[in-house]
């Protein structure tokens, strides 16, 4: 049933978002350049709406074979379908929702002055219809470029954290906070080999992971594993489980999971399902706890309680891949130091927009990307590297999130 109103919720927002594009642009043109409305533009029109829809019409026969069959069944990984319907459905859908938005304030403007648009209509009409085709024209050409620059482009972001009674042993102690590798057709080897090899060139103390080492199948649990596995960190390189971590084998989460967990020791690396451990440091302790929360399974009450109240250490750390408010609440009644989180994908898909960054992701939480504090613990929320649902980035450059702990004397 889920997958049926899923199916009907993406069906109907393509066709409200589509028809709403084709109407405005088709009034802009018609208004500008009649003679070329009259005779080309309904060609391209055409190839448009067919192009659009091709990629839609594939994924509801996949949808439909899915709810009858009860297999699950992914697109096929080939660069011609990529670049020939996937890539281009995504721009589209885009750049339909992107130029739908600022089309949306252009008739909320026509409403609220709407006697004055009925004195000065022609002239209102014609304005219009330019600063449509303008804002059309600009991201066309944007937003492939801004698609192509958070494919290549990882940031660094620093964040240092101080702390009163520091041990001077964690003093400068450098953390590489990662989180949503993903690694699948499109966060391929390349991809993660430079990622990987930005982490090791901030010569991190620690690295943690958010969870998510993988997109979804079996496929890429050994690729993720291997290149996880080439991070240098003197105290370790440690994970919690992500949503995409139960997904290897769909029907089977228990599988995933330990396939994941045993390829990531293999490469002494440490998945840590609802656990913890204690990091000493010339002295000096780090207590980190690892709490599974995911859409497969909430963590129980009482295992909550009991991992964040028996966490210790001079600094300590509350790794789980979601930033949900109970969770937050649980470590930041215990005193831990850090929430660490990831989960978001910075928004993903962002709408340039001024003042607020306007995501689907807002749908399910308020905390996208950045730091939010709560009292004296800081949570920080990072980008990550990979894509979910949609293959692409926009207005999320993908990062890596390196915490400097610091004195506060």
């Amino acid at each position: 049933m889920w997958i049926i109103l899923r199916l009907l919720i993406g069906i109907t927002l393509l066709l409200v978002v589509e028809l709403y594009f084709v109407k405005k642009t088709n009034l802009s043109v018609r208004n500008l350049f009649p003679k070329f409305y009259e005779k080309k533009y309904p060609v391209i029109r055409r190839i448009f709406l067919i192009w659009l829809n091709l990629y839609p019409i594939a994924l509801i026969c996949i949808f439909v074979y899915f709810a009858i069959s009860g297999e699950y069944v992914s697109s096929p990984d080939n660069k011609i379908i990529d670049y020939l319907l996937i890539y281009p459905f995504w721009c589209f859908f885009i750049l339909m929702t992107q130029v739908g938005l600022y089309f949306l304030i252009i008739d909320v403007l026509k409403l609220l002055l709407l006697p004055y648009y009925k004195k000065h209509r022609d002239n209102l009409l014609r304005v219009q219809s330019i600063v449509i085709l303008v804002l059309v024209g600009f991201f066309i050409i944007y937003i492939p470029v801004r698609v192509i620059y958070d494919y290549n482009v990882v940031s660094v972001r620093t964040v240092e954290y101080q702390k009163q009674n520091l041990p001077e042993s964690l003093n400068n102690f450098k953390i590489a906070f990662i989180s949503d590798i993903q690694a699948d057709h499109y966060t391929d080897e390349g991809r993660l080999s430079n990622f990987i090899n930005m982490i090791n060139e901030l010569e991190p103390d620690l690295v943690l992971i958010a969870g998510d080492l993988i997109t979804t199948g079996p496929k890429y649990i050994e690729l993720s594993a291997k290149e996880v596995g080439k991070i240098k960190a003197k105290y370790g390189v440690y994970s919690c489980v992500g949503d995409h971590d139960n997904w290897a084998y769909r029907n089977d989460y228990k599988k995933s999971v330990t396939e994941i967990k045993n390829s990531l020791m293999h490469n002494n690396v440490e998945m840590i399902d609802n656990g913890k451990r204690l990091i000493n440091v010339d002295g000096a302790e780090i207590g980190i706890t690892f709490v599974t929360n995911t859409y497969v399974g909430k963590v129980r009450n009482e295992v909550l309680d009991s991992l964040s109240s028996s966490c210790t250490g001079d600094l300590k750390i509350f790794l789980t891949h979601q930033p949900r408010p109970y969770l937050i609440k649980a470590a930041q009644n215990n005193h831990f130091d850090l929430y660490l989180c990831g989960h978001t994908h910075g928004g993903q898909l962002s709408l340039v927009f001024p003042f607020i960054q306007l995501t689907p992701t807002m749908i399910e939480t308020n905390y996208i990307q950045g730091d939010f504090w709560f009292g004296d613990m800081l949570m920080i929320v990072t980008r990550g590297l990979g894509m979910s649902l949609a293959p692409i980035r926009y207005n999320s450059t993908p990062e890596i999130t390196l915490i400097t702990l610091q004195n506060n004397k």
